[in-house]
């Protein structure tokens, strides 16, 4: 501070030093221009290098995260494993020779009608008569088939079939 070359500035007790300034020299307006020109420059460098980073760093995310060549292969000898299985189970679904014709087929779907037709009819029968019993009963349903021993279809989370 003494030899001029920096300067001081006194606040209070504090001191603060910093270049002077006047003994740069001053840029020229061409040399500011081509200052600018070059900045600008290299901010459209660093923009093309941040952009081919963050696709590297994209790219390097995606190999990451897919299968190394061994477990590539694993995975192709136990999905090859399965498929021969389910290509054998296949093989003796074929050549087995207790298929159902259709007319047994109809026959057990024309049984399951009648069952189903008669489980309602007598589901019907049997809500009418406790229904009609319930009329004079002075509790509430609940409690009648509990007192009477009586469990439901939904009790059990049965549902009637629908017919088809």
């Amino acid at each position: 501070a003494q030899q001029g070359r920096v300067r001081e500035k006194v606040y209070g007790k504090q001191k603060i030093y910093f270049a002077d300034q006047e003994q740069l020299p001053a840029a020229s307006d061409a040399e500011l221009r081509g200052l600018d020109a070059e900045i600008a420059e290299r901010s459209g460098q660093l923009q093309a290098l941040q952009q081919s980073c963050r696709h590297m760093e994209a790219e390097l995310k995606d190999l990451n995260s897919s299968m190394t060549t061994p477990e590539i292969a694993r995975e192709i000898e136990a999905l090859r494993k399965d498929c021969a299985s389910y290509t054998e189970k296949l093989e003796r679904i074929k050549s087995a020779t207790n298929h159902v014709t259709p007319e047994e087929k109809e026959k057990v779907c024309r049984e399951q009608q009648l069952y189903r037709r008669e489980w309602r009819r007598r589901k019907r029968m049997a809500t009418e008569l406790l229904d009609a019993i319930l009329e004079g009963y002075p509790k509430s349903k609940k409690q009648f088939f509990e007192e009477v021993g009586i469990e439901t279809d939904e009790d059990h989370g049965v549902e009637l079939p629908v017919t088809t």
